[in-house]
């Protein structure tokens, strides 16, 4: 084995990144070295790419980012019992501290001292990455590895649909980026009686539509208000999924919300908004959640069994696959706004 591997490095703090030779990381007696197969590109990664504020304020180059990819074992600690060599995974990518009240309370996934692997450490954009055995996570083989390498963010569509109730309930997903598409086919799959897709961009309302939304709407240019409650007898829609983190999307979500229904909110705000909290909350009687990657290990399991069985087409959402060399055309493809999930593939495509 090579003392080398390609991966994707974010050396200094400036706009761009390199593709480059670095050497294998070094593993632990608690931990697995696993042999990346293929690795999926998050918004995060865009934002660490540019160089954005957030970035600027979270990132310390230099750092290998990514973390959302699949692949095998190729080697573990001594100490390691949950997987063994060749065996196919994928990790939570949140790593708990397991001493802080949440963690110890059974909320590990909002840990106060949560450490980001991709993000806060060296990640999967590269041919091996390192992760704790306590986040590691073996998949069924039968699982395609294309699907296996979007767990993260299938997790997040998975924790924020099944928040609540959902079967027989209509349901409004705001945002239809590729978490929010993701939640089109969790929502059909679970039993959600009517599916209502909100989005203003023309290629993702399209790829809602190839996710079998019953309803795909344009807020810029329908009047999203009237249509739903025309569809729902006037009474609105039971639950909202909010994706975008806009503020006019979300007003807009709190608006077609019927009494007494379900607001789950994962899109981020770029800043503090105005919200009619008297009347789109407190009056309405809504019950909003918060909603912060996924339930450990909750959501696993749930994606696990809908996964196993054959329960989500996750196809139209994953638009692009390239060779992990070629990193930066991808982030190229994501500004054009007309890429999904783009998929990386280390040692040249699948």
């Amino acid at each position: 084995m090579s003392e080398t591997m390609l991966a994707v490095v974010k050396p200094e703090a400036a706009p761009g990144a390199d593709v480059r030779q670095m050497p294998i990381p070094k593993f632990g007696p608690d931990e697995v070295l696993v042999k990346v197969k293929v690795a999926s590109v998050c918004g995060t990664d865009l934002h660490i790419y540019n160089w954005d504020q957030w970035a600027q304020n979270r990132i310390k180059p230099p750092l290998i980012p990514g973390h959302e990819f699949c692949g095998h074992v190729q080697a573990i600690g001594k100490n390691v019992t949950a997987v063994k060599e060749g065996d196919f995974v994928s990790a939570e990518m949140h790593v708990a501290c397991g001493k802080c009240y949440q963690c110890r309370t059974g909320e590990a996934h909002i840990c106060q001292h949560v450490k980001i692997i991709g993000v806060d450490t060296n990640g999967a954009f590269a041919e091996y990455v390192v992760i704790p055995e306590s986040n590691i996570w073996k998949i069924d083989p039968a699982v395609p590895a294309d699907y296996a390498s979007v767990l993260d963010p299938l997790g997040n569509a998975v924790h924020t649909t099944l928040a609540g109730e959902i079967a027989a309930k209509t349901v409004a997903i705001i945002g239809c980026g590729p978490i929010g598409l993701f939640c089109i086919a969790v929502a059909r799959a679970c039993g959600a009686s009517e599916v209502f897709a909100l989005e203003v961009n023309d290629h993702r309302r399209k790829l809602a539509e190839k996710m079998k939304a019953d309803h795909v709407l344009n807020p810029t240019k329908d009047n999203v208000y009237e249509y739903v409650l025309n569809a729902t007898g006037g009474t609105g829609v039971d639950v909202i999924l909010e994706m975008s983190g806009h503020p006019d999307a979300i007003r807009l979500g709190f608006k077609i919300l019927r009494l007494g229904g379900r607001a789950s909110l994962l899109g981020i705000p770029s800043k503090p908004m105005e919200l009619n909290l008297a009347n789109d909350i407190i009056f309405k009687g809504a019950h909003v959640q918060g909603i912060n990657g996924r339930l450990m290990y909750k959501t696993w399991f749930q994606m696990n069994a809908l996964l196993k069985a054959h329960k989500l087409d996750l196809d139209p959402v994953i638009t692009d696959r390239m060779p992990m060399a070629d990193f930066s055309k991808g982030m190229d493809r994501l500004r054009t706004g007309e890429a999904s999930k783009i998929l990386l593939y280390p040692n040249g495509m699948k």
